[in-house]
């Protein structure tokens, strides 16, 4: 056999095409279950080890930390040492390593921040302050979502504003302007602007784009369904005269609309390179065919999709179980004892199930249920880790000394510990520094140094204050300088020695113990930069936490059953799955009610979760479920009608009867209309209600929902559908005038 050529055993036909093609644009439909990441380092190893092409020009970029880390242990085994010249990882740690070595020529200092989604709102609050708006009536969350969207389509503030489409995007442009300025100022980006910013440099810098294109030669996309607008952009920029630009994707698995990914990319991948290869990956090797058959049954009902026909050798198993509880206490407790079951009678470990639901809220039954039962679990996006209020105080230091310009982590740590700055002084501070036109650090050094000359403090502040400022700023000078010269484990002992924050934490009140347990966690995660020169260690620490995601911790655990979201478990697989909370208004969502296209996502997300099940599937809903503070009937979802009823089991159904008189919902589906109502009944009209004239800027009250602002009102057939931003909990709906129970509110 021809050297290297051992990397195409155990390959089926079209995954070996997949491999053996390397010249030109090729685009790889890849089912779920269907090997793809198999596929794609077995096409790097066989480019390195059969084509010769040195592992230096080859780049492998993909959306989590946990799927680039898998991608470079398998290709640690295919290519080994070789491995280590590869560039694989995220599209945000790829830009962020470009930006930091080759940013200068759009004027990005190598020292810049990365702000994450906590910190981007502290600035977006700063900005509407700027802009004289009241948070009250334009919800900061919703202002950042619009300017994150802008950045996806590579949109800067002034394009906003020309290209706006109501007054909330107008209103959302003049923060956008202050935000821009702000994170100028800070020598800060956001995680949108690490693509942006990407693209602009390569947009704008010939050398700099020609430089990239030259050393990668073959670039790999996985899941290019997720990419947006700017990371398509930044992919064909980085692809160079060969083309040699290879897609992994299913259109299938799209389910990320709300962080822009946009869909379109892949199905138009072939309009962009009219000679592209198209390859389908349809043999699936994860799930029962029962499994695999009640997924392609749902999925051929959306439209937007490229055809593929998925089979499958593995045995048909057992039938998937459907089950309605009555409430959602009762759904949680049917699913936990199913659980107990099958590790009594069919082998399982509890590691093997996972409970999946389309919102967080829906963990706290499942939660209960399982310490009710004495059930261990892990709850994966629960109170992050890099979140916790002593691991974010330590990290704002280490920012602070990597980019003392970082006005938003100084300002979460000049009183942490207290040390008698309070916030009026800071508020005057703040007002000093930009009537003087300085950062705030500056105007921190100003105050310090004239103490030092004996001169009175320049800052209109009380002696005290100016006092704590300047010993402030003396121990984070003292800490910069060091942080040049120390290894990161030891820096970070230095900080919580000179800051007294460790002393804080240790005599606190507040489960002293496990925040200090956390921090010893967090040093010891440094400790894999501590061989790196200072201060590169501390930068490629604070940038590689900066682009941490829940599931990137994610590890199996036998004794432990997960629970996660639908959208988390993108890229998992179980033995057995759970799908909890399966009726309208929830999967699919209510927001999703009034568009096809969001519609057609809602069945992506749940076809996500079916095809995450190996083995077992059981789909749930409960007849009545509190939720949103409300408690009523529910009706099943339009997916559960669309599983073939041969491949149900007998369902156990426990409904009371209601004590209201509704429809009843038919066990096994099949008699049923989308919406749960028997299909030759429609569901009663609602009563007339009074018409209200309503217009954007507009305060109204929800029954339900609250208090809210009209972000906009348009004609919809007969009736108006308006669209309100709620409480930061609520966000944004979309309702029927003639439906919704809104009063409006004077003022």
């Amino acid at each position: 056999m021809t050297p290297g050529l051992e990397v195409l055993q155990g390959l089926n036909p079209p995954q070996r095409e997949a491999v053996e093609t390397i010249q030109g644009p090729l685009l790889i439909i890849a089912g779920p279950g269907s090997g793809k990441t198999r596929v794609i380092t077995h096409r790097i190893a066989y480019l390195v080890r059969v084509c010769g092409v040195s592992p230096y020009r080859i780049a492998a970029v993909t959306f989590t930390n946990k799927a680039a880390r898998e991608m470079r242990d398998r290709l640690q085994r295919l290519v080994g040492g070789s491995s280590n010249s590869l560039t694989v990882g995220t599209f945000h740690a790829f830009c962020a390593l470009m930006l930091r070595r080759d940013g200068a020529p759009i004027g990005l200092d190598p020292h810049y921040s990365i702000y994450d989604s906590d910190d981007q709102l502290a600035l977006i609050k700063r900005s509407m302050e700027l802009a004289d708006l009241d948070p009250k009536r334009h919800h900061p969350r919703s202002v950042q979502s619009v300017i994150s969207k802008a950045k996806s389509v590579l949109m800067d503030s002034g394009a906003l504003a020309q290209q706006r489409e109501n007054y909330f995007e107008e209103v959302c442009a003049r923060v956008y302007h202050h935000y821009e300025e702000l994170l100028s100022r800070n020598n800060a980006v956001d995680f949108d602007d690490l693509l942006m910013k990407a693209v602009q440099l390569l947009q704008e810098s010939q050398d700099v784009r020609e430089r990239y294109q030259q050393r990668y030669q073959y670039l790999m996309v996985d899941e290019f369904q997720d990419t947006n607008v700017a990371q398509y952009r930044l992919a064909r920029l980085l692809t160079g005269e060969d083309r040699n630009i290879c897609v992994v994707g299913d259109p299938d698995q799209s389910i990320y609309s709300w962080r822009n990914a946009d869909i379109r990319n892949i199905l138009s991948f072939q309009q962009d390179y009219p000679q592209a290869k198209t390859i389908t990956l349809e043999q699936n090797y994860r799930s029962t065919g029962t499994i695999l058959e009640a997924a392609k049954s749902l999925i051929t009902a959306n439209g937007m999709r490229l055809h593929k026909d998925l089979f499958t050798e593995n045995e048909p198993g057992v039938p998937i179980t459907v089950h309605e509880a009555y409430d959602e206490q009762e759904e949680a407790e049917f699913v936990i004892s199913q659980i107990s079951q099958l590790v009594r009678e069919n082998g399982h470990k509890p590691g093997d199930c996972a409970i999946m639901y389309r919102v967080n809220a829906q963990s706290r039954a499942l939660e209960e249920a399982c310490l009710h039962q004495g059930m261990q679990y892990r709850l994966v996006g629960g109170i992050r880790f890099y979140h916790r209020r002593e691991v974010k105080d330590l990290m704002a230091y280490l920012h602070l000394l990597h980019n003392p310009q970082d006005e938003v982590n100084l300002t979460r740590v000049v009183n942490v510990p207290p040390r008698g700055i309070g916030a009026k002084s800071m508020q005057e501070l703040v007002r000093w520094s930009q009537r003087e036109n300085i950062s705030l650090y500056t105007a921190m050094g100003r105050i310090a140094q004239a103490r030092q000359q004996g001169e009175q403090c320049p800052a209109p502040l009380p002696s005290r204050a100016a006092s704590s400022i300047a010993n402030f700023c003396d121990i984070v000078q003292r800490l910069v300088q060091q942080s040049t010269q120390l290894p990161v484990v030891e820096l970070i002992d230095q900080v919580l020695e000179d800051s007294g924050l460790r002393h804080h934490i240790q005599s606190g009140d507040d489960q002293p113990e496990e925040r200090w347990e956390n921090i010893l966690e967090l040093r010891e995660t440094a400790r894999e930069f501590n061989a790196e020169q200072p201060p590169d260690g501390l930068a490629t620490l604070l940038e590689r936490l900066s682009l941490v995601a829940d599931v990137d911790s994610y590890e199996d655990s036998e004794n432990s059953i997960t629970l996660i979201t639908l959208h988390q478990a993108k890229g998992l697989e179980f033995p057995v799955v759970f799908i909890v909370g399966m009726e309208e208004g929830l999967l699919p969502h209510s927001r999703s009610m009034d568009s096809e296209t969001e519609l057609e996502e809602e069945r992506r997300l749940c076809y996500v979760g079916f095809t995450r099940a190996e083995r077992r599937l059981y789909l749930l809903r409960a007849f009545r479920r509190g939720f949103m503070g409300s408690s009523g009937p529910t009706m099943a979802s339009r997916f559960l009608r669309e599983v073939p009823e041969h491949l149900i089991a007998a369902a156990s159904r426990k409904v009371p009867a209601p004590a209201v008189r509704i429809p009843a919902v038919s066990t096994s589906y099949g008699a049923s209309g989308a919406s749960g109502w028997p299909s030759n009944k429609t569901p009663p009209a609602p009563p007339a209600a009074p018409r209200i004239s309503l217009q954007t800027g507009d305060l109204v009250r929800h029954s339900t929902f609250g208090e809210g602002v009209v972000m906009e009102c348009t004609p919809s057939s007969d009736d108006h559908e308006v669209t309100v931003q709620f409480s930061e909990v609520v966000g944004v709906k979309k309702l029927l005038l003639s439906f919704a129970p809104l009063e409006k509110l004077e003022g």
